[in-house]
């Protein structure tokens, strides 16, 4: 064999998983079309979310779901032609969205998310980018003074439920701490315990060195090309055919083009969404701030703003639309200074979710030697490191640090 173990895929899951598995003695090769952290891993808002305990459900309540029906809002945009291939799978995650069931899927992140800073803390240390990682949390911002209380009170149930730390603030303690918003906010939520990313992509490519430097292997190939030969797993790269013992799906919302292939009904759906970088004409925020009302984020990204709009409904490879994009503008421009914008054309990626808002990690159950790591469900950058870790320990024979029954490939048939 060429290696012990063939990585798919170099977003940040793949990155990580491939770190860990090497730190427990494998050798690994890793596989992408594209050179790490170019894809998915990319073009996020830069948050290790340790404060999202709670899962993104589908929405239940009457006038949420009147006002997606009009589809003219910010946070969700859905291409009609594109319904009918989600609509089991749109069934489904609306299933799994009642309270009970979101309490219990709550339940079972719950060990990952807790970890997640942690984990990324040892890799950006070894790694030494210290420079991109800063603490500080995030703010979750509100227009309006009902969905601030509302909100603001089922924040201090979360708190004390999961030990978290928020602070509420008016708007004038708001403009105080970040004097580049203008007036438009009622008020806010400062969770305190997450970090944030100044470059989610530079991040994974400093893991990828790091890897690299261990003595791994980066190599460019196709996964779909990815074939059982006998007691052995081998994938076409640019370098030739390479063969392990084991391989890891973990290709994100391309990773159907393995499993699917391999006889696996796996619901794994991409929500698309688009972001935009931005010359700051104000003061430059200091950590990410979410529109929570009109469903954006807009982080600093190295001396620039990044805007990041919600969820687009629509085929992978549709033609990007801008709508979510030209109407989170509209409304975020005068609140945030936003000035020119300072790339050619929007960024279009594609966020890896299941269902039951839970990823798939670990054996394939009808191969030997088959491994799944994906469907992070907008949490991919959290997750990437203790996703890593958990896969790692459960391939190499190790206790897993939490019970990864929750996550297992055969919970779909």
């Amino acid at each position: 064999m060429d290696f012990d173990v063939i990585v798919l895929g170099a977003g940040i899951v793949g990155v990580s998983s491939a770190l860990h598995l090497q730190d427990r003695g494998r050798r690994v090769g890793l596989v992408d079309r594209r050179g790490p952290g170019e894809e998915t891993s990319f073009g996020n808002a830069g948050l290790i979310e340790s404060s999202s305990v709670v899962p993104y459900g589908f929405p239940r309540d009457l006038g949420t779901l009147l006002r997606y029906m009009r589809n003219q809002s910010t946070d969700l945009y859905w291409d009609y032609k594109a319904l009918p291939s989600f609509a089991t799978w749109l069934a489904r995650f609306w299933w799994e969205s009642s309270p009970e069931r979101l309490e219990a899927a709550a339940r079972d992140m719950l060990p990952l998310i807790r970890r997640s800073v942690a984990e990324h803390d040892v890799l950006i240390e070894r790694a030494g980018l210290q420079s991109l990682a800063h603490d500080g949390g995030w703010i979750e911002a509100f227009r309006t003074r009902s969905e601030y209380e509302r909100q603001g009170s089922a924040a201090e149930v979360t708190a004390r439920t999961y030990g978290l730390r928020v602070a509420p603030c008016d708007a004038d303690a708001l403009v105080a701490r970040e004097p580049g918003i203008a007036p438009g906010f009622c008020g806010a939520l400062h969770w305190q315990d997450p970090k944030s990313i100044s470059s989610p992509g530079a991040l994974t490519k400093g893991y990828a060195r790091l890897f690299e430097e261990g003595g791994g292997v980066l190599l460019t190939g196709e996964a779909a090309t990815v074939r059982q030969e006998a007691d052995a797993w081998t994938v076409q790269t640019s370098q030739g055919t390479i063969s392990a013992k084991e391989v890891v799906v973990a290709l994100g919302p391309w990773s159907d083009k393995v499993f699917e292939p391999l006889g696996y009904r796996i619901p794994l759906r991409a929500k698309r969404g688009y972001h935009m970088h931005y010359e700051a004409t104000k003061s430059m925020l200091s950590i990410p701030l979410v529109d929570t009302e009109k469903g954006y984020v807009v982080a600093p990204m190295q001396g620039r703003l990044r805007l990041t709009t919600g969820v687009e409904i629509a085929r992978c490879d549709a033609p990007p639309t801008g709508v979510q994009l030209d109407r989170a503008e509209a409304v975020a421009r005068p609140i945030f200074g936003l000035g020119r914008r300072l790339d050619d054309a929007p960024w279009l990626g594609l966020r890896p979710c299941t269902p039951d808002m839970r990823p798939v990690i670990g054996r394939a159950p009808r191969h030997q030697g088959l491994w799944f790591s994906f469907g992070h469900n907008h949490h991919g950058l959290t997750l990437g490191p203790v996703t890593g870790r958990l896969l790692a320990e459960m391939m190499t024979g190790g206790e897993p640090f939490t019970d990864p029954h929750p996550f297992r490939p055969e919970r779909f048939r």
